[in-house]
């Protein structure tokens, strides 16, 4: 379960993110909503995942995930274009949540 609530921290966080460009400063109150209740969510799903797992752990994977995300999504809704050089990096985030996940310094 707390593998599921990680990944609703991620997804609320990532369109917490992807919603910011659209606040204009947050003078946009729909957008400026989403920002505000994403992160409450985001929050609240981690705390929750947080009782099973580490916490070094699942603000590890909750960033990682949430930098792929955020950075996927941009691409597609904003059409915001990465060099072949930050895709790499991506990858390294990529590998680095593998290892993370695959280690045994923590139980699932």
């Amino acid at each position: 379960m707390s593998w599921l609530f990680l990944l609703l921290g991620v997804a609320a966080e990532a369109m917490s993110h992807v919603a910011l460009k659209e606040t204009d400063g947050f003078s946009k109150p729909l957008p400026s909503a989403l920002v505000l209740l994403g992160h409450l969510a985001a929050f609240m799903f981690l705390g929750q995942a947080m009782k099973d797992m580490p916490i070094g752990i699942v603000h590890a994977l909750w960033a990682g995930l949430a930098i792929i995300t955020v950075t996927l999504l941009s691409t597609v809704i904003y059409r915001q274009h990465l060099d072949l050089t930050t895709w790499f990096g991506m990858a390294f985030v990529a590998v680095g949540i593998a290892m993370i996940n695959l280690s045994q310094g923590h139980a699932h």
